[in-house]
């Protein structure tokens, strides 16, 4: 089993706590965007990347100073975003670093596919970004079956705990013999279930230290998951798609 997630807007560099294991897997596609955003003046940059002067002044420093090789931090450490906070792998244990460094992979538009002990350095590229490159009109051309393959390479069983916006650059060229499953955490809205943004993210992260506190290898265990308030929803739930209520939700689905 293989478990994916999304990255973060925000990055830190830290080349002290532990050290990385390897350089990603598609360093040399990196290189290409890389080239591509330093070709762009600041206002298409600014543009490409959708936020504020002051966030685009420190992604531009950034872009100059950038190395791939040198002064990296592990990835699974490097992102701040609130999955990251609620994953907490700052206090992991050596197993629970072991599980994942084997189990799960981080989607990036510009890395495209991390394990957790891979050495990055911080960007800005989101996976919807605009940006034609080396012939291809968007990041999702770009990437195209690249990271599917490797990851059906690896297992014949993916567990989704990425966004949308990350997980169809994996799900729209998988094989068919491989099960993609997607877990929802979410609650009633009259007979639809319906994701909340941060509490989402909240659980994603949860969910990821559930996974290797327990060094769940099959998702049939993930069943048993009852954190933030959530649990398993049957009723909503099928084979390619895990439901998890708030209890107060899950009193009131049909048995």
């Amino acid at each position: 089993m293989r478990i994916i997630i999304s990255p973060a807007k925000k990055m830190r560099v830290d080349t002290d706590s532990l050290p990385i294991q390897a350089l990603p897997s598609f360093l040399d596609r990196t290189e290409l965007l890389l080239h591509a955003m330093r070709s762009m003046d600041a206002a298409k940059l600014q543009s490409l990347w959708k936020c504020n002067e002051k966030i685009a002044a420190l992604n531009l420093q950034r872009l100059r100073d950038m190395d791939l090789r040198h002064g990296l931090t592990p990835a699974i450490l490097s992102y701040e975003g609130i999955q990251y906070q609620y994953m907490a792998p700052g206090v992991f244990t050596g197993d629970e670093f072991d599980y994942i460094q084997e189990h799960l992979r981080i989607v990036s538009g510009f890395y495209g596919l991390l394990r957790p002990f891979d050495g990055v350095t911080p960007y800005r590229l989101e996976m919807q970004a605009k940006l034609a490159v080396d012939g291809a009109k968007d990041l999702y051309a770009f990437w195209g079956d690249r990271l599917a393959n490797t990851l059906c390479s690896e297992t014949n069983c993916i567990l989704n705990l990425a966004s949308k916006e990350y997980y169809l650059s994996i799900q729209r060229h998988l094989m068919p013999s491989v099960r993609f499953i997607t877990c929802v955490f979410g609650e009633l809205k009259g007979s639809n279930v319906v994701e909340k943004g941060t509490l989402c993210k909240m659980a994603r992260g949860e969910m990821v230290r559930f996974l290797a506190q327990y060094h769940i290898v099959s998702p049939d265990e993930l069943r048993s998951f009852d954190r933030l308030g959530f649990r398993y929803a049957p009723a909503y739930s099928s084979a390619q798609r895990l439901v998890f209520l708030r209890e107060e939700h899950l009193l009131a689905t049909p048995s």
